[in-house]
């Protein structure tokens, strides 16, 4: 216990006789906050929800997102912010002074899938490509980016429009490349935090496709994993299909990889740290009775230890080797490509606890909920290893009665993110996306 002196006393007890100065007036600030930035999201909604459907009917794959970023840079420049242009490749960097106090970054995503669309939406995509491969393929928002745009876009308005509220610096950038791990490399690469103010907080938000539209959802620390992509050239000895003996077969060969292959998480990997090792494609030969001279396959390989991630990488290439020496074949080529690597993704736990208590006074506890690491990876991660505070929360999407039903015995799953059949409902998950996201800013530099 704490001696009180005589006269600090006399202070301490004024002080008891007087009412609460404290809680009270934060939470009216909160609550006419709340609805000024309401109040801002109504008054724009059917222009935001115009711009969604723009950009879900115009995607961009990887590093062709040209017209995004141009849009994305057009709505900046007429809120009054800075904006520079091609940064990382089609990076978008926005700033907007307003006086002294921290400088918050504010991160959407911009690139789309090379996915088909299927949702039958009036204003689904019907844009169609080349890859890098020269393969046809269809463009969709299937994760959700393009929601992130315009929340995002809804939210500089509402800061904008606020200016006499708050103080400090706002970076609101446009990344590319997502979806492939490296917009983030190639924007910090590009100086993003040496050409332009290093922050003092980074947030984004992701949709959530299991999560019911009004709601939040959060986790403190560690949010994602790590991502690498593993590519085996098996190589062999080609011929004949009815001269296997003749031939040394890779499609043989890699069926034994394949399945040796996942010994390094049920065997070699402690079972309390979690590991994916996936082989996603395989593609080799040509006809039915010819044995191909090579196969292919593509990994996805997850962790949460940089421990763990080395030695599934070394495992990989150890069993593929391992392989090819009992079948008497060549050795094989594994890449890890460092280009597509994203980092684990760690919620700095005071910025998580400072946001998420705010979120629960501005939209109720019972739709802010805490949920638990998953194997998925984001290059927001990339951030906040260097050295930034950073928090990524997740927006629900969904309504209420399509998730109840597809809880029913016997239902069909919700479409997960990535699937041709994904999409948020615009309302309300924009008025939540921007209300959230911008009472998280004010929250961090609001006066």
């Amino acid at each position: 216990m704490t001696c009180v002196r005589p006269r600090t006393a006399a202070v301490f007890l004024l002080m008891l006789s007087l009412p609460c100065l404290g809680a009270e007036p934060n939470q009216d600030k909160t609550r006419e906050r709340v609805a000024e930035v309401k109040k801002r999201i109504g008054e724009q909604y059917d222009r935001l929800e115009a711009l969604y459907k723009h950009l879900h009917a115009n995607p961009e794959l990887s590093l062709h997102e040209v017209q995004t970023a141009a849009r994305l840079a057009k709505e900046l420049r007429e809120l009054g912010f800075e904006v520079t242009e091609k940064v990382g490749g089609t990076g978008i960097v926005g700033i907007l002074k307003n006086g002294p106090g921290p400088t918050v970054l504010v991160r959407t995503d911009m690139d789309a899938l090379p996915v088909i669309e299927k949702t039958n939406l009036p204003y689904a995509s019907k844009v169609r490509v080349r890859d890098k491969n020269d393969n046809e393929v269809g463009v969709m928002h299937a994760c959700g980016h393009d929601m992130h745009m315009t929340c995002w876009t809804g939210t500089a308005r509402v800061l904008v429009g606020m200016k006499d509220r708050w103080s400090g610096t706002l970076i609101f950038i446009g990344q590319p490349a997502e979806e492939v791990g490296s917009g983030a490399r190639l924007m910090l690469n590009d100086g993003l935090f040496k050409r332009f103010p290093k922050p003092d907080y980074c947030l984004a938000l992701h949709c959530n496709a299991n999560g019911a539209y009004g709601t939040i959802a959060y986790t403190e620390g560690l949010a994602l994993a790590n991502v690498d992509s593993v590519d085996i050239l098996v190589k062999g000895k080609g011929g004949h299909g009815a001269a296997p003996h003749s031939t040394v077969d890779p499609i043989v060969l890699a069926a034994r990889i394949i399945l040796d292959l996942q010994t390094l998480v049920s065997r070699e990997t402690n079972p309390t740290d979690p590991a994916v090792v996936t082989v996603g494609s395989i593609h080799g030969g040509s006809k039915h009775n010819i044995i191909p001279s090579e196969v292919k396959l593509q990994l996805t390989v997850r962790s949460t230890k940089d421990t763990v991630r080395k030695h599934l990488l070394d495992g990989i290439k150890r069993i593929a080797e391992a392989a090819a020496k009992g079948a008497n074949a060549p050795p094989p080529e594994v890449t890890v490509s460092p280009e597509e690597f994203t980092p684990a993704l760690h919620n700095d736990a005071k910025l998580t606890r400072q946001t998420v208590a705010l979120f629960k006074e501005v939209l109720g506890a019972d739709k802010v909920q805490e949920r638990p690491p998953v194997m998925g990876g984001e290059d927001f991660s990339r951030y906040g290893r260097e050295g930034v505070p950073i928090f990524m929360f997740w927006l629900g999407t969904v309504p209420p009665e399509r998730m109840a039903a597809s809880e029913k015995e016997g239902a069909a799953p919700l479409p997960s993110l990535h699937s041709d059949l994904y999409h948020p409902v615009p309302e309300p998950s924009i008025k939540t996306g921007v209300l959230a996201m911008s009472m998280a800013v004010l929250n961090l530099v609001g006066k």
